[in-house]
């Protein structure tokens, strides 16, 4: 085999690990691990960190690649995901399960190391988004809701690893990334309608591009800026926002709700685009705001 073809093939294993894996979504994962990790944390543990992070990618990748072994047939159906490793055979399920199976070890492992609390919830997480989510996908429009809850444990995950404690504070950060995945998961599902049915996925809470659906956006879009702004008012225990950080994430949760309204005059797809654009841009933002008024003030 030529240097060429063996540099090919080398980028080709590498480009379908990071694929089956999600490796952007499992690195925003762990972002939101870290972020949660600095806001309970008194002293930061740079190893308690590097493991917290390892972890948590190895949680995600875990439930990404059972995922893609579970939908390999309904992911050949859609343009978005047909060229999978799976279904594009350039993976056999065997090897994606040794993946799976592998990661879920390690990463249940490390996060043992840290506390045993951390590993519980990073265990119900794999086992919820594999063996409930994933399977309601194709039944019911309520697997968004199903697929919230191990969404919105890596923000938690982070504060119970810094202190081995599940309380008001986690479930305050549990609740905020819970309620904000409806209209990002919505809007995903808006834009990816077409191909969403294709592969027979119910996504919107309507199973429809309508009113309906653009109301229960707006709703949940809502309760996100309201849950984001509860720590400032003293009823979230060490989790507390100081009045200016509460007006600029109040501020950023306005501009995701103007998407979001906008979803709902327009109705069509460009606008659910930027809505989850404007989502993830608001949870990215919002984390950092948490943990940097925390150092700050």
């Amino acid at each position: 085999m030529s240097t060429t073809q063996t540099s090919v093939t080398a980028h080709s294993v590498i480009s379908d690990f990071k694929e089956i894996t999600k490796m952007r979504l499992s690195l925003s994962v762990v972002f939101s691990s870290l972020a949660g990790y600095l806001l309970g944390v008194d002293t930061v543990n740079f190893k308690v960190l590097l493991l917290l992070a390892f972890g948590g990618y190895f949680m995600v990748g875990a439930s990404n690649a059972f995922n893609q072994i579970i939908e390999r047939d309904l992911d050949a159906l859609m343009n978005r995901t047909k060229n999978r490793p799976i279904p594009a055979g350039r993976m056999s399920v065997n090897t994606a399960f040794i993946i799976a199976a592998v990661f879920t070890v390690l990463g249940v492992a490390v996060l043992y190391i840290i506390n045993p609390q951390t590993a519980m919830f990073g265990a119900i997480s794999i086992f919820l988004y594999t063996s409930a989510y994933t399977p309601l996908k194709t039944k019911t429009p309520l697997s968004v809701f199903v697929g919230a809850i191990p969404g919105a444990i890596p923000f938690m995950l982070g504060w119970v690893a810094a202190t081995n404690d599940f309380g008001i504070e986690p479930g305050t950060l549990f609740m905020l990334q819970f309620f904000w995945q409806f209209p990002h998961f919505w809007a995903i599902g808006w834009f990816l309608y077409d191909d969403y049915k294709r592969g027979g996925f119910f996504m919107l809470p309507t199973g429809k591009q309508d009113r309906g659906t653009a109301v229960q956006v707006i709703m949940y879009t809502v309760w996100t800026i309201l849950v984001s702004v509860v720590p400032a008012f003293g009823f979230t225990g060490r989790l507390y926002l100081t009045p200016i950080a509460a007006i600029i994430v109040f501020l950023c949760g306005l501009v995701m709700l103007y998407y979001a309204i906008q979803l709902f005059k327009k109705m069509t797809t460009v606008a659910a685009r930027q809505l989850m654009l404007a989502s993830v841009l608001y949870i990215t933002l919002i984390q950092i705001i948490y943990v940097l008024d925390k150092f700050l003030r």
